[in-house]
C-alpha cells in the first residue's frame, strides 16, 4: 500500500493534487486572517451596542433604575460597567464590582486592519481570561464615546467556534476544489500525455510501422504542437529507418555476389588484356573501350561495397599539396590541357593544406568524373576547371564543369544515395561519398552554382583541427 501511495504522489496527477490542496488552503488562510480579526471587531461593536441600549435604558429613568434592574442590564449587555461622554462631559452611567485589573484597553475608533489582526490572535491565543476596556463610537450620535469593561471568556470561545467552522468550511471547499480540478487536469493533460507516451512506446516497438505513428488529436494547443512534432519526427525515422532497411539489403545483397562477380570480372579483363595484342586492327582498337567498361563496372562495384560499409573511416589528417593532388586525380580521370575534355587546374603549386590525402583523392575523383561525364553526354568539347584559395578560417576548393547543368529533380536529393544520380542509370553513390567523405573532415560539401553554362560544386575544409569529426 506504501509503495502505491508513493508511485501515485510521483505521478502528475498525484502532485498536482496535492499542489492544488496546498493552494487551496493557503487561499483559505489569507482569507482566514483578515476574517477572524473582523470577526472579533464585530463581536466587540456589538457588546458596545447592548451597552449602549443598557445606559440609554438607565439615562432615560432618570436614575431610577433600582440596583437589581441595573445589574440585569449589565448582564444582559454582558459588561462590568458603561461609560457614556456626552457634552464633553464623562459619565458612568452603569457600574457593578470588577472582578479584578484590567488586562488592556482597545480603542475602535482608530484601529487600523494590521492591528485589528496582531489583537485578533493575540486574544487566540491566550487561553487566560482578562478584563479588557473596549472603547468606541456610539451609535445614531448618541454621545461622543462609549467605553465598556469585559472579560473575554466569552468573546474567545465564540472566535474559536467561529474559527473551527471557517476551517472545516475551507477544508470542505478544499477537497471539492482540490478533486474538481484533479478531475479537469486529468481529462485535460494527464490523459492526453498517457496517450502520446503509449503511442510513443507501441512505436519504439516498431518504428518501421507506418501505421503507428501518431496521429494528433488533441484539444490543447501546446499538446498539439507535441503530437504533430513527434508525429513529424516518426515520419521522418520511419523513412531513414526504411531507407536504411533498403541499403542494409543491398550490402548483404552485394556481399554475397561480390566474389563471383569479381571471378567474373577477373575473367573478363585477362580476355581483355589479350584481345588487346591481338593483329587485327579492328580488333585492337575495341580493346580498349572493352577495358575502360570493365574497368567502370569494377568501380562501380568498389563504390557500393564502400558505401554499404557502416561508417566510413575517420580521416588521417597530414599537410598535403593540393596542386598535387589535383593533378594525378585529373591524370587519373584521362583529362589534361591537350583531350578533348580540357581540364584548367588553377591551384597556387606551393599551397598547403591538411587533409587525409585518399578520401580527398576520393572526392576529387567523384566530382571530376561527374564533370567529365556530363560534359561527354553533349557530345562536344567542354572544359573542367578546378581552383583553389584559402582564408583565415578554411581552404575552399572549387570544380566546375561547362556541361548542360543539374536537373532540378536531381538538385532536390542531390548528396542522398540512389537518389541524386543526374545521368540516366546513375546510382547517385559519389556524391554521397564524396560529402560524408568531407563532412568526417569537419567541411561540407555544396552546390555553387548549376545554369544552362554547366556546374560548379565547392568544397569548404577548415583549418581548425576542433572542427574534424572523429
Amino acid at each position: 500500500m506504501t509503495e502505491r501511495r508513493k508511485g501515485f504522489l510521483n505521478t502528475l496527477s498525484g502532485r498536482f493534487l496535492i499542489l492544488t490542496v496546498i493552494f487551496v488552503m493557503l487561499a483559505e488562510v489569507l482569507i482566514f486572517v483578515p476574517s477572524i480579526a473582523r470577526y472579533r471587531a464585530d463581536f466587540l461593536l456589538t457588546r458596545l451596542k447592548q451597552a449602549q441600549i443598557a445606559a440609554l435604558t438607565q439615562l432615560a429613568a432618570d436614575d431610577m433604575v433600582s440596583p437589581e434592574l441595573e445589574a440585569e442590564l449589565l448582564k444582559n449587555a454582558e459588561v462590568y460597567n458603561v461609560v457614556l461622554r456626552r457634552d464633553e462631559v464623562r459619565q458612568l452611567v452603569l457600574s457593578s464590582p470588577v472582578p479584578g485589573e484590567i488586562h488592556d484597553s482597545f480603542d475602535l475608533r482608530m484601529a487600523g486592519p494590521w492591528e485589528l489582526i496582531r489583537d485578533a490572535f493575540a486574544c487566540l491565543l491566550d487561553p487566560e481570561n482578562r478584563i479588557i476596556r473596549v472603547i468606541g463610537y456610539p451609535v445614531q450620535d448618541a454621545g461622543t464615546l462609549i467605553e465598556v469593561t469585559m472579560e473575554t471568556r466569552a468573546l474567545r470561545a465564540s472566535m474559536v467556534d467561529y474559527g473551527l467552522r471557517i476551517l472545516i468550511l475551507s477544508a470542505l471547499i478544499s477537497v471539492v476544489t482540490a478533486f474538481l480540478l484533479f478531475l479537469a487536469v486529468r481529462r485535460l493533460l494527464v490523459l492526453p500525455i498517457r496517450r502520446v507516451v503509449q503511442h510513443m512506446q507501441a512505436y519504439a516497438e516498431a518504428p518501421e510501422d507506418a501505421r503507428r505513428v501518431i496521429a494528433p488529436q488533441a484539444n490543447v494547443e501546446e499538446l498539439r504542437m507535441a503530437e504533430e512534432a513527434l508525429q513529424m519526427m516518426q515520419t521522418q525515422l520511419t523513412g531513414a529507418l526504411r531507407q536504411k532497411e533498403r541499403l542494409a539489403q543491398l550490402g548483404g545483397a552485394v556481399a554475397k555476389i561480390s566474389h563471383d562477380l569479381r571471378n567474373i570480372l577477373t575473367t573478363a579483363q585477362l580476355f581483355a588484356d589479350r584481345i588487346e595484342g591481338s593483329a587485327d586492327p579492328a580488333v585492337a582498337r575495341s580493346a580498349p573501350k572493352l577495358v575502360n567498361s570493365i574497368s567502370r563496372a569494377v568501380s562501380l562495384c568498389e563504390a557500393t561495397l564502400a558505401f554499404g560499409k557502416a561508417e566510413e573511416p575517420p580521416p588521417q589528417l597530414r599537410r598535403l599539396n593540393l596542386a598535387q593532388l589535383v593533378g594525378e586525380v585529373a591524370e587519373g580521370e584521362g583529362l589534361g590541357a591537350d583531350t578533348a575534355i580540357t581540364c584548367l587546374i588553377d591551384v597556387p603549386p606551393g599551397m598547403m593544406i591538411r587533409a587525409d590525402g585518399e578520401q580527398l583523392h576520393r572526392v576529387l575523383s567523384n566530382l571530376m568524373r561527374n564533370a567529365r561525364q556530363a560534359i561527354e553526354a553533349t557530345g562536344q568539347p567542354g572544359t573542367i576547371e578546378v581552383s583553389a584559395g584559402e582564408d583565415e578560417g578554411e581552404w575552399w576548393i572549387r570544380v566546375g564543369d561547362t556541361g548542360p547543368g543539374l536537373p532540378p529533380k536531381a538538385r532536390e536529393h542531390l548528396f542522398s544515395a540512389f537518389q541524386g544520380g543526374a545521368r540516366k542509370g546513375g546510382t547517385g553513390l559519389g556524391l554521397a561519398i564524396a560529402a560524408e567523405l568531407v563532412r568526417g573532415h569537419g567541411g561540407r560539401l555544396e552546390l555553387a552554382r548549376s545554369d544552362a553554362d554547366g556546374t560548379e560544386f565547392a568544397i569548404h575544409l577548415p583549418k581548425g583541427t576542433t572542427d574534424i569529426a572523429a
